[in-house]
């Protein structure tokens, strides 16, 4: 196995939708195929919106969940003493952190200060 990735909220939503472009929607199906891993916060913020449908479910549901642990926790912690980043943002980034995760995510601005967290925009692929 090679990378490994963690698919933020606002990708899975596109990928979902049919919303990325064809290169794009192509490395993110990939991706699922190997190994779709999400944070738990990733699961609420998308499921939890009022535009989530059975499709949208089933999907969700075929992914690993990382949930919360006291790595992730201290993680979460830090970035938001240390980043201007909110809960939700700051979590899903502790969580590809903790597990060496790459974030695949359109807000790379979000992240793209916090050292040794490896970002992947699917719309430059």
């Amino acid at each position: 196995m090679g990378k490994r990735y963690l698919i933020d909220s606002n990708t899975l939503i596109e990928y979902v939708g049919k919303l990325l472009p064809l290169p794009s929607h192509t490395a993110i199906s990939e991706i699922v195929d190997e190994e779709f891993n999400i944070s738990f916060i990733n699961k609420i913020e998308v499921l939890g919106h009022g535009s989530a449908d059975i499709k949208l479910k089933n999907f969700i549901a075929l992914a690993n969940i990382y949930d919360v642990n006291n790595n992730i926790i201290a993680q979460t912690i830090d970035l938001r003493k240390n980043f201007k980043i909110k809960i939700p943002d700051a979590i899903v980034g502790a969580t590809a952190l903790v597990y060496s995760l790459t974030l695949v995510t359109r807000n790379v601005s979000d992240f793209k200060d916090i050292p040794g967290l490896h970002l992947l925009n699917p719309w430059s692929i």
